[in-house]
């Protein structure tokens, strides 16, 4: 199955004579949209003083040319390059921020979607402060800020002999343009209508520098035609590395900017091409099928503990191909360990599932015991009024006598009978998120000394990330009735795709089933700490979990060993209230409480290096799972 998207392409103008015409070409030759200037690049203006100051007629064509809906969706502007609202000179910066103004002003008369801003330097700030008081005055109009995947002077030092290649540039961070681009947003407060349009360089740099750029709220990425070599027929190509950078980069939904001379006879070529690559992205992974339209997409947690889950929830986990495949071939282990070949047709297992919902894993054992051809017997017990319905349906049509459903809540039963096999899916996207640890320690009573849980245990992991937009996300979810800090205090469910991890994941609590501990408690506390890398921002945590089912059947949405195909889970996010700046080599310190009391369980965290910061959720005020 390949990807039915097509690309969302436009063509970069450095000038337009006819723009009528030249959106007119563009749309023939398959573009979405043309980037153009807002005023033609060598018309200079003077508003404080100067011959210009007082000369007639309009700095730049009538909105006449166009209608609105071109101008609201197909155009994209550009400020004039020569611009410089940072400039030492106070005349300069002077005119130059009179011109700016009347370039955005015009910008949101014409009602264009976008402008794109160039950072040719380190120091931008004038020009963000005038971009940010854009923002707080309700333009609507996005902004791309354009910058080059890698500075020309970090492009040159290979060929330079006056310069150690081994120092990276990093003094100062002036030929970094990732710092030119961090300084840039951080000044305007991360605000969400930035966004980035990277320019693809000749020489790629090295993973970690881009990987850092995916983890940026990427736009659009502007390639050069100087880029495109040409294959034996004459037709435009990118290189096999770039073609891999640009599709590392697809799954994030950016456009394409095709920017320079026509070099390949017909600028339709550029297009076709590039809708070659966007159609040929594989797109097999039923994890990613799945996903398509949640990346990014904050989430709050299930509590099936507290709620009843709906038929629908139900039905969209039951579909998870790989999930209750490994449940069944754990439960067929168990089977086959525990009634050899000689007792398989006296012995009789008692099988518990606490938890069965619309009866999945009550499935899965009836399948294992068939497979193995060995004998059980199956109690479902399930609290959900609405799922007992479903279980009882099948019970009397399928499943007879060797399964019994009991209506009740799995802490409140009285079984029987102990089981041989206590098996249940109470696993959240943190692992124990959904309070597995207290539902299983209240049923393991019923489990024989020597009987078999499933799962047999589970790990919560952390790992620090940057993702402005997922911070971005967060700030949106401000409620009325909410404590002013609620939503920077909640876990979130999220399929991340627009982050960068900065250190790798680290364990954080285990939980072992059945519990052998004297004195159960399920509180946890850890200090966690990473290595950061490369120079960074930090936005939050990720969260993931693994689980051994039974010996060496896992579960896993860990990156590096995620279960391939499942769906059932993705990762949660723990947000900070303010973005904390990084340098590589810093020691980031995370301190990790879970706590509870009778009627709820929650998380705190807090951070005390590089920089002290405050606790987060204290005594669960923003965020609890019930009891």
């Amino acid at each position: 199955m390949s990807s039915s998207r097509r690309v969302s392409c436009g063509l970069d103008l450095c000038y337009a004579t006819d723009i009528r015409n030249n959106l007119h070409i563009a749309s023939e030759a398959g573009f979405d949209f043309i980037c153009l200037p807002i005023v033609h690049p060598r018309f200079k203006r003077e508003f404080i003083g100067g011959k210009a100051k007082n000369r007639p007629g309009a700095f730049t064509r009538s909105d006449l040319i166009l209608s609105s809906s071109d101008w609201n969706n197909l155009i994209v502007g550009k400020l004039s390059p020569y611009l410089a609202v940072d400039a030492g000179d106070i005349n300069l910066r002077r005119e130059s921020e009179e011109a700016v103004n009347q370039e955005l002003v015009y910008a949101a008369h014409l009602g264009l979607p976008a402008i794109m801003v160039t950072l040719r330097g380190p120091n931008n700030t004038n020009l963000a402060r005038i971009l940010q008081s854009k923002f707080q005055s309700n333009s609507t109009f996005q902004v791309w800020v354009h910058v080059s995947m890698e500075s020309p002077a970090m492009g040159t030092r290979q060929y330079r002999s006056d310069v150690d290649e081994s120092d990276n540039g990093s003094s100062g961070n002036c030929n970094d343009t990732w710092h030119w681009w961090n300084t840039f947003r951080s000044v305007c407060n991360f605000d969400k209508k930035l966004g980035l349009a990277l320019e693809v360089s000749a020489d790629i740099p090295p993973e970690t520098v881009v990987s850092r750029w995916a983890g940026e709220p990427l736009k659009c990425l502007v390639l050069p035609t100087s880029l495109f070599l040409t294959n034996k027929k004459g037709y435009p190509v990118l290189s096999r590395p770039h073609q891999a950078l640009v599709r590392s980069l697809a799954s994030l939904d950016v456009q394409i900017v095709i920017s320079g001379n026509d070099k390949h006879g017909n600028i339709r070529y550029y297009h076709q091409y590039m809708d070659h690559i966007w159609q040929t992205i594989s797109q097999v992974d039923p994890l990613t099928v799945y996903a398509r339209g949640y990346e990014d997409y904050l989430q709050c947690p299930l509590q099936p503990l507290m709620d009843n889950l709906e038929s629908q929830t139900y039905e969209v986990f039951e579909k998870d191909p790989v999930k209750y495949t490994e449940y069944q071939r754990a439960i067929y282990s168990v089977l086959i360990d525990k009634i050899s070949a000689d007792e398989k047709d006296q012995k009789v297992l008692i099988v518990m599932v606490v938890g069965a919902g619309r009866g999945p894993l009550v499935r899965a054992a009836l399948n294992a015991s068939q497979k193995a051809d060995r004998k059980i017997r199956v109690y479902a017990v399930e609290k959900n009024p609405n799922a007992v319905v479903t279980l009882e349906a099948q019970q009397e049509e399928m499943w007879g006598d060797q399964v019994k459903v009991i209506s009740s809540d799995m802490r409140d039963w009285e079984a029987p009978e102990k089981a041989d096999i206590l098996v249940s899916e109470l696993l959240g996207s943190f692992g124990d998120n959904e309070l597995s640890p207290e539902c299983l320690d209240g049923v393991q009573k019923f489990l024989k000394d020597d009987g078999v849980s499933i799962p047999a245990s589970y790990t919560s992991y952390l790992c620090p990330v940057q993702s402005s937009k997922l911070y971005n996300e967060v700030r949106l979810c401000k409620e009325k009735d909410k404590h002013p800090l609620h939503h920077f205090e909640t876990p979130y469910v999220v399929h991340l795709q627009n982050r960068l991890e900065l250190s790798p994941v680290q364990p954080l609590f285990r939980f072992d089933h059945p519990n052998k501990d004297e004195l159960v408690d399920n509180r946890r506390y850890k200090c966690l700490e990473f290595k950061i890398s490369q120079d960074s921002v930090l936005h939050g945590f990720s969260g993931f979990f693994d689980s051994v089912l039974y010996k060496d059947i896992n579960l896993s949405i860990l990156p590096e060993t995620h279960s391939k195909g499942m769906f059932s889970w993705f990762p949660i996010f723990f947000p900070i209230r303010e973005p904390i700046h990084l340098k590589a080599g810093d020691i980031l310190e995370v301190h990790f409480w879970r706590l509870c009391n009778r009627k709820n369980v929650w998380y705190e965290w807090c951070l005390t290096s590089p920089v002290p910061g405050p606790l987060h959720n204290p005594s669960g005020r923003s965020y609890t799972i019930g009891l």
